[in-house]
């Protein structure tokens, strides 16, 4: 964001010196110029008013020698010439001008200006007194080098100020943009901060515009609230799992003890009543699950896909061989950043749920890889898979498709996966069976490494 105020302010001083100081240069020096150019015509007109005497009466007087030497010390160069086109006074280097351009000159009764290489020449008629006639000319020949000087001054002098304006513009700028900047990189700072987990996090910016402190403002009293509801979620939370937990256990117990003494039958009641009482525990278990993955961030880390797709393999390995399952995974070496657990809880329900969905001798492949900056884990089983009704709902709470099953499981994993910003997918194993997909951002400067097999 600094970096754009600077370049528009610039770009804006840019435009607004350039639409001042370009056409004021050009008209100054046009207007030099044309200064110039008239005090060269005086200096001419002057001259050939002086050689009318000599040209027309035949006065030699002193006082065409002396101007055409005064003119000549000024560095001008001067041909005074009959009408014959002989020249009869001037300086010793006379100016480039053809017989030609002094006939013509001396038939149209007018005079002529132009500028060869860096001088401007003015081919001035000597007319009579008495008549319309011309007896001569006066060709004065003025260095342009005084004009070109003072021109080089103008836009020199232009170009100083522009750059000591843009100078002082850019110097604004970026204290303007430092001004503006700051404030909103420490609130943005404290909002990843919070978006971290980091619930006390607060925003210390106390300058820069009025409503850039609102925005701190209003974004404190937001992470002040948040911070109280989450903590007040946490003990409802906590009371939820003690007042639940506690009676669900203590019933059991009451069921284990009447079932030591009683009939086959109303034995075979009280079992049926223990595994609804498990079912409820686990219900209860996972709905405090999915309230924690929805509502208590945790701290981010940075996580090795292959390490810990390892570790949860080799955790679940023994419940795969108790079921004659394959389990197998190949993990690349890529890393992703997510609150701590949270990946192992991931990857516990998808082969939990997968190894309760197959029969002895199926097979349940975990891979992982790293394309485009996201981490790609596939869990594939090779079960009975899912309806595409079945899987369109299996997202949601209590969404199960198996018997005895809460429905959590999915849930907790969208949840999790989601609050990490990323996505969860289902769809047909080929030759059968279910594939879920996760896709999570890869952890900031993370390569991808070699393959490792399990």
């Amino acid at each position: 964001m600094a970096r754009r105020i600077v370049i528009a302010v610039l770009s804006l001083m840019v435009i607004v010196l350039s639409a001042v100081s370009v056409p004021l240069g050009l008209v100054t020096a046009n207007q030099d110029t044309h200064d110039f150019t008239d005090e060269t015509v005086a200096a001419a007109t002057t001259l050939a008013n002086i050689a009318e005497e000599r040209l027309d009466d035949g006065i030699a007087g002193p006082a065409l020698g002396r101007s055409v030497r005064q003119l000549g010390a000024a560095g001008d160069q001067i041909s005074v010439n009959d009408a014959a086109g002989r020249k009869v006074s001037g300086t010793k280097v006379p100016p480039p001008v053809s017989e030609a351009q002094l006939r013509r000159v001396t038939a149209a009764r007018r005079s002529s200006v132009y500028r060869s290489d860096d001088r401007t020449i003015v081919i001035m008629p000597v007319l009579r007194d008495d008549s319309d006639g011309s007896v001569g000319t006066v060709v004065l020949a003025r260095s342009t080098e005084p004009l070109d000087q003072r021109i080089a001054t103008l836009w020199t002098v232009i170009a100083a100020v522009s750059a000591a304006g843009l100078a002082a513009a850019a110097l604004v700028a970026i204290g303007l943009a430092r001004w503006v900047n700051r404030p909103l990189g420490e609130l943005e700072d404290a909002a990843q901060r919070l978006g971290d987990g980091d619930l006390g996090t607060r925003s210390a910016a106390a300058a820069g515009p009025s409503e850039v402190r609102r925005l701190a403002a209003n974004f404190n009293l937001m992470a002040a609230r948040l911070e109280a509801l989450v903590h007040a979620h946490r003990a409802t939370t906590a009371d939820v799992s003690h007042q639940l937990r506690t009676p669900l256990a203590a019933l059991r117990l009451r069921l284990d003890v009447l079932a030591e003494d009683s009939d086959e039958h109303t034995a075979a009641e009280l079992a049926g009543a223990q595994e609804e009482i498990a079912r409820l525990s686990r219900l209860v278990n996972g709905l405090l699950a999915v309230a924690r993955a929805e509502n208590v961030p945790a701290t981010p880390v940075n996580l090795r896909l292959d390490e810990v797709i390892t570790t949860r393999v080799a955790a679940w390995r023994p419940a795969a061989e108790e079921r004659e399952v394959a389990l197998r995974a190949e993990a690349e070496a890529a890393g992703v950043r997510m609150g701590e657990g949270q990946l192992e809880q991931i990857l516990d329900n998808l082969i939990g749920n997968a190894l309760d969905a197959l029969a002895p001798g199926g097979t349940v492949q975990i891979t992982a890889s790293s394309a485009a900056g996201l981490a790609r884990i596939v869990v594939a089983d090779d079960g009975p898979g899912m309806s595409p009704q079945q899987r369109r709902m299996a997202f949601r709470r209590f969404a199960s498709g198996a018997d005895g099953g809460t429905g959590l499981g999915l849930a907790i994993v969208d949840r999790l996966v989601a609050s990490n910003g990323g996505t969860a997918a289902l769809s047909d194993s080929p030759g059968g069976g279910l594939t879920v997909v996760i896709e999570l951002p890869l952890a900031p400067r993370d390569r991808p490494g070699r393959r490792g097999h399990v």
